[in-house]
């Protein structure tokens, strides 16, 4: 595993959902019974410099495996469905300080 990005704060949820889905990859295709022998995941967004609110995070993911296009196809789509960090990120949050 390597990671290539700028090191803030914000740049650290782009890493959090790639390597959220990349992990998900890995388990997904396990119980689908899909041997992968690699898996990359490159994630990007911005920011406004303002108010740092995200402008919104894409993703790609490419896949070595010799299992057939459309049960890879099939993986991607699940594991885009199930990965909890872009989940949570999808569905926006508070973040609070308490004390």
């Amino acid at each position: 595993m390597s990671v290539r990005a700028d090191f803030t704060g914000g740049h650290l949820l782009h890493l959090a959902a790639a390597g959220c889905v990349l992990n998900d990859l890995y388990r997904e295709a396990a119980a689908l019974g899909i041997e992968l022998q690699g898996v990359r995941v490159s994630a990007a967004g911005g920011f406004d410099t303002e108010s740092w609110r995200s402008t919104g995070i894409t993703y790609t993911v490419d896949v070595i495996s010799s299992a057939p296009a459309e049960s890879i196809t099939h993986l991607i789509d699940i594991v885009d469905s199930v990965a909890e960090i872009p989940r949570a990120i999808r569905q926006g949050a508070t973040v609070q300080r308490i004390s």
